[in-house]
């Protein structure tokens, strides 16, 4: 089973990029879209073949997530169950018969960290007990755009970003805290070196000279890891200021 995330940065805008031929060239059997932007009625005729979750947020044209599956799942929530963090779209769970799938797209703290304490002392603890107890009654797989680099082979230049949005210390130790919860990253099981991001500015030619972030993640219950045959980056793929990134199980 291939799984492929992706933060498309508007899902109307990735369709005219190309989106619909990447959903087919990418031989995905689920495909985890964040910051669609969008609600599903604005796209109403996409996706052919997919069982389709949607997720909108509240705000028009705002963050949101959408799963993509070529198997229906037994079962869709939205959101973590906590109402006041849910009105943003961030949260999608698929249930399948060997795992519960989430699709997450993880608040930014913002430039100025203006959303810091909610993103790291509110959003970041209540997504980890969520997934923590899923874990409980079967493995886990979440994906999506973390927002964040949590150490610095993760990020072309650590020393400039140091406190950046996305690189502070109370990120990074959320993020670390996920993991110490029960969890693996997967690209890490297989590659252990730098050079490897997931998102690149749209400025001074970031993408192309590869000063990037690895923000985008996949992450696995432990007792997946002996299915674990693959974790992947995509850089060659375009159409969004991330690239794709999955695993195969």
């Amino acid at each position: 089973m291939k799984i492929v995330s992706w933060n498309v940065n508007g899902v109307r805008a990735a369709l005219g990029r190309g989106l619909e031929s990447f959903l087919t060239e990418s031989a995905a059997d689920i495909v985890c879209l964040q910051e669609v932007k969008a609600r599903r009625e604005q796209v109403p005729n996409e996706f052919t073949g997919w069982h389709v979750a949607w997720n909108a947020a509240e705000r028009p044209g705002y963050s949101g997530t959408a799963t993509l599956s070529r198997t229906a799942p037994l079962s869709v929530t939205h959101g973590i169950g906590t109402p006041e963090l849910d009105t943003e779209g961030r949260v999608i769970t698929s249930e399948y018969d060997a795992f519960f799938l989430v699709n997450v797209y993880v608040p930014n703290a913002g430039q100025e960290l203006e959303r810091l304490g909610y993103r790291a002392t509110a959003w970041g603890p209540a997504f980890r007990a969520y997934v923590a107890a899923l874990a409980e009654k079967k493995p886990v797989v979440f994906c999506g755009d973390m927002n964040v680099a949590v150490e610095e082979i993760d990020i072309a230049r650590p020393k400039q970003n140091v406190g950046s949005a996305g690189f502070t210390p109370e990120e990074r130790q959320d993020f670390r805290d996920l993991l110490a919860a029960g969890f693996i990253d997967t690209f890490r099981v297989f590659e252990k070196g730098g050079g490897h991001y997931s998102w690149w500015s749209y400025r001074a030619g970031a993408r192309q000279r590869n000063v990037g972030w690895r923000i985008d993640y996949v992450c696995i219950s432990p007792a997946l890891l002996p299915r674990l045959t693959e974790a992947f980056i995509w850089p060659h793929v375009h159409g969004s200021d991330h690239c794709p990134v999955g695993v195969v199980l």
